[in-house]
């Protein structure tokens, strides 16, 4: 007798909490105060982010996608590259790092569905 196996969508619940949070620091900056402990609020939605594709790659790395991992793990490093930038150049490599994972996560998604392979977790 063979075993089942249930999956659970982990990407997508971690990609939900991820921007309700954000999103409750742009509703918080825009009520409340601009600044959440001294920092800009815009700021906390876009570390929140960065912080959410951190983790939904440490998670897909976890279950042994390790293509959707480094798809994440990019778009976390274009966040980050954004976020500490200095120079136009940086944010801009941070920009094209951002389309360049968000391209790759859309093409190994629609491999995932096409293939028939199990959802990407």
């Amino acid at each position: 007798m063979g075993e089942t196996v249930e999956t659970v969508d982990v990407q997508g619940t971690a990609i939900g909490v991820g921007t309700v949070i954000a999103m409750a620091c742009l509703v918080y900056g825009t009520v409340i105060s601009q600044t959440i402990v001294g920092i800009d609020t815009t700021a906390v939605a876009m570390w929140v982010f960065a912080a959410t594709f951190l983790a939904v790659g440490t998670l897909h790395a976890a279950y042994g996608h390790g293509n959707l991992a480094w798809g994440h793990g990019g778009a976390a490093a274009g966040w980050l590259f954004i976020l500490l930038g200095t120079t136009g150049l940086q944010v801009g490599i941070g920009l094209i790092l951002l389309l360049l994972s968000g391209a790759y996560i859309v093409l190994v998604t629609l491999r995932f569905r096409r293939d028939g392979a199990a959802t990407p977790t």
